[in-house]
């Protein structure tokens, strides 16, 4: 169903026709195309690509390599998939502020070309994605899209994040496979790209630390001045994208006066002219076309549709005359299409059919028609059937129509649609998405007016989700069993479990048992079993069920991840003490929860408790979780206390911050303490490197639990980052460590005494092994946290 009305309001004020009109006259002025590529959501150049699409005309793309998977997530605590997924859908709302086309080298949860989180190599990168499997997508993409020209946001040089290394390269390549007729891979026409360009920018800054300086810039596209229509300058309008990749905290307000241009450097070209602007020896109208395609037989039919073209955007804001012109050009545009000799196709076909939609958004557009349509549910399975429902307002047109374009599975009878068994359960990860054509279900909007008749298609109120026929969510998914708790049993909860009358069991490892409760499950462990990883499956009439994880923040469409319904067990043998532990966090991670589960007398405080001075004197050890300087402004104001606490004898433990988290090095920690920036260089990304141990006999690696080699095993993403640069000489290292070819660094893990207390402040991304259960980040995370009750 529609969201509400605040929501429709809302859409609408963003929406509005003439800046839509506006924008869809001015692409119809170049035939040319233009992809930019990226290893990530949020690399796009999004204010460049406002200038080039609703400027100069040009259609844009973004290739992007992954869903994001690896990074920090500022709205929530999901990640590594659930964070893709709304990565993904971020980068769609992001993409439709801009009519930016999106395709991803990812094509599954699953998939090698995965945000395995920091890599300062290539190479890395493209070992681990899996380099063939990388290229024989990207070409598919290329010979999909067909641009002619294609942009990387980064180089392929040292200081720079391997991803992006990596996407570079792969540029350079695909420039050749695309278009090879022996690349056999992909079963698709060749296509070769006219143009490839690198940034003459730096990319160096607060994370990264490119080695050598940018290539000389060949050309500059302008970035400055503002859309005529709407008054917002290029870089505003990026930023209107850009703020939708809201888990990445983007979005920032670019005051008048600071706009950029974008100094381009050309490092591959098929083009024999002068390259003074990106569309120079490119089809830069219908009427350049024709040449460019050497087909003098549709030349007279794309000048005069270029001539109606012309016509359509001078007569704009007269919605009629627009329309009209619009509609000769509409139907000149066909009869090229038809008359298109078979030689030229290959160039003309493609570009053509992209002036069709435009043509077809601007007659809806004019011709005041205004449709939209929803079903009574978005949430649907196999078998289920629900109601269409439209509003629609004709406008000027002679006749109006409109079907539902349905996915394969979908049946339609008459005003209601059904689901059948070989419907497609939604994944959250898809492989494109085009603004300006959305998938179905979707609404088929058909015109006719002036004499022709045009087709729109467009988006459903709100994207149904498909679910799978069997589901339930077991909680929690990670359990942490401590065989030195008094517990020999844990309980899961299972809950939203479809069909709801069906026999639900769980698949146990052996011996082990389980009892139905209200809740869900009692499961008991029994004593012998040996410290490792053990999975508990469900079953729904003894079919193996899957756990939906729904995703509906305001700034995205409600999306979804499914994953096989089951509890991961990992079994520890971690000593406790028995002390009392405050856990601040930024929202960011689920630490707390972990701690308890170890055995921990743990407290998530709030900004209240931690106001009450009375609160610290209740404590023996005080954790401050990822980002919490920066997001519990309550903490900037309470630090002093915090430090008297610690002199008088508390454990401070802080996880890792970032320079930009509002980490004050002489006001945030109880003695001065730095952390290093560019962050690249203070970061070790290879999650096997070698930990060496600086000081073998400290208490915080030795008690209450030896903290040996086999602790380092099994680690995940890599083994830390943002690590301290610098710090007061009443700081110790514990540990060293580097990647391959580096110099060590010490930074991961220092720790002071401070009169009679302690304070430790870790760079080891300790929270996200501890949510991906990985035992040896438990003991450790088990001795900061204990600190000298420990000892």
């Amino acid at each position: 169903m529609p969201k509400n009305d605040l929501h429709r309001i809302a859409k609408q004020t963003t929406n509005t026709r003439a800046v839509t009109l506006w924008r869809t006259l001015n692409s119809l002025k170049c035939c040319a195309s233009f992809m930019n590529t990226g290893a990530h959501p949020d690399d796009e150049t999004s204010a460049m690509l406002a200038a080039l699409a609703y400027r100069d005309g040009l259609t844009i793309s973004y290739t992007c390599a992954n869903r994001g998977e690896g990074g920090q997530n500022n709205i929530g605590s999901q990640s590594t998939y659930d964070l893709g997924v709304i990565r993904t859908a971020e980068m769609e709302q992001a993409a439709n502020v801009l009519g930016l086309r999106l395709y991803w080298l990812n094509e599954s949860a699953d998939d090698t070309v995965f945000d395995f989180g920091f890599s300062k190599s290539g190479v890395e990168t493209l070992g681990k994605w899996g380099h063939m499997r990388a290229l024989k997508r990207f070409v598919e993409i290329i010979r999909t899209e067909r641009p002619d020209i294609i942009c990387t946001t980064f180089l392929d040089i040292p200081g720079q994040h391997g991803h992006h290394r990596a996407m570079t390269q792969l540029a350079h390549e695909v420039f050749d496979a695309a278009a090879d007729q022996n690349f056999s891979a992909v079963d698709l026409p060749v296509w070769r790209i006219k143009k490839m360009y690198l940034p003459a920018w730096s990319g160096a800054g607060d994370a990264y630390d490119d080695d050598l300086p940018p290539p000389p810039a060949t050309l500059t596209v302008n970035g400055k001045g503002e859309e005529l229509i709407s008054g917002w300058t290029y870089e505003q309008i990026g930023q209107q994208s850009r703020q939708f990749h809201r888990s990445q905290g983007m979005g920032r307000w670019v005051a008048l006066g600071q706009e950029r241009d974008w100094p381009l450097h050309l490092a591959r070209t098929r083009i024999d002219a002068k390259d003074t602007s990106l569309i120079d020896g490119l089809p830069s109208s219908l009427e350049s076309l024709a040449g460019f395609a050497n087909t003098e037989e549709i030349r007279t039919l794309l000048q005069d549709a270029e001539g109606a073209i012309d016509a359509a955007i001078s007569s704009f804001p007269n919605v009629e005359t627009t329309r009209q012109c619009a509609s000769t050009a509409l139907m000149l545009v066909r009869r090229a299409l038809i008359e298109c000799p078979q030689h030229a196709r290959d160039e003309v076909e493609h570009r053509l059919q992209r002036k069709q939609t435009q043509l077809a958004t601007v007659i809806r557009l004019c011709s005041k028609v205004k449709a939209s349509a929803w079903f009574d549910s978005d949430l649907l399975r196999a078998g289920d059937k629900t109601k269409i429902n439209t509003e629609a307002d004709n406008g000027d047109v002679d006749t109006l129509d409109w079907d539902i374009e349905l996915p394969t599975g979908w049946e339609r009878n008459e005003d209601t649609v059904q689901l059948t068994n070989s419907s497609i359960v939604g994944s959250g990860y898809p492989t494109y998405y085009y603004p300006d054509e959305p998938t179905s279900p979707a609404l088929n909007v058909i015109i006719n007016v002036d004499g022709a008749t045009s087709e729109s298609i467009i988006p459903m109120e709100t994207r149904p989700l498909v679910l799978p026929a069997q589901s339930a969510r077991l909680s929690p998914t990670g359990v942490v069993h401590n065989i030195n708790n008094a517990s020999d049993s844990f309980t899961i909860t299972l809950s939203d479990q479809y069909p709801q009358n069906a026999v639900a069991t769980l698949q146990l490892p052996k011996n082990w048992t389980a009892e139905k409760i209200d809740a869900g499950y009692q499961v008991s462990v029994p004593a012998n079993t040996a410290v490792g990883d053990y999975n508990i499956k469900l079953l729904i009439n003894d079919q193996p069920a899957s756990t939906v994880n729904h995703f509906n923040f305001p700034h995205i469409e409600h999306t979804m991840r499914t994953h096989p319904a089951q509890v991961k067990v990992c079994v520890l043998d971690v000593v406790v003490p028995s002390i009392r532990v405050g856990y601040v966090g930024g929202g960011n991670d689920t630490v707390a929860a972990r701690l308890g589960e170890l055995g921990f007398n743990v407290a998530s405080l709030t900004d209240k408790q931690l106001i009450d001075p009375t609160t610290l004197d209740n404590l023996d050890t005080l954790v401050l979780g990822i980002f919490a300087i920066r997001t519990r402004a309550v903490l900037q104001e309470i630090m002093p206390r915090i430090h008297q606490w610690v002199e008088n004898g508390g454990n401070l433990v802080t996880l890792y911050h970032r320079p930009w988290d509002d980490w004050n090095e002489h006001t945030i920690p109880p003695k001065r303490l730095l952390i290093g920036k560019p962050s690249l260089r203070w970061r070790v990304t290879d999650e096997n490197a070698t930990v060496n141990y600086l000081m073998p006999e400290h208490p915080l690696l030795n008690t209450p639990n030896v903290i040996t080699q086999d602790d380092w095993q099994g680690w995940h993403k890599e083994r830390g980052l943002y690590f301290a640069a610098e710090w007061d000489s009443a700081y110790e290292a514990l540990l060293s460590m580097a990647d391959h070819d580096e110099q060590p660094l010490s930074g991961s893990l220092v720790s002071a005494e401070i009169g009679n207390g302690r304070h430790t402040h870790t760079s080891l991304i300790l929270h996200h092994q501890m949510e991906q259960l990985v035992p040896g980040a438990y003991r450790l995370m088990a001795n900061l946290v204990a600190g000298k009750a420990g000892q």
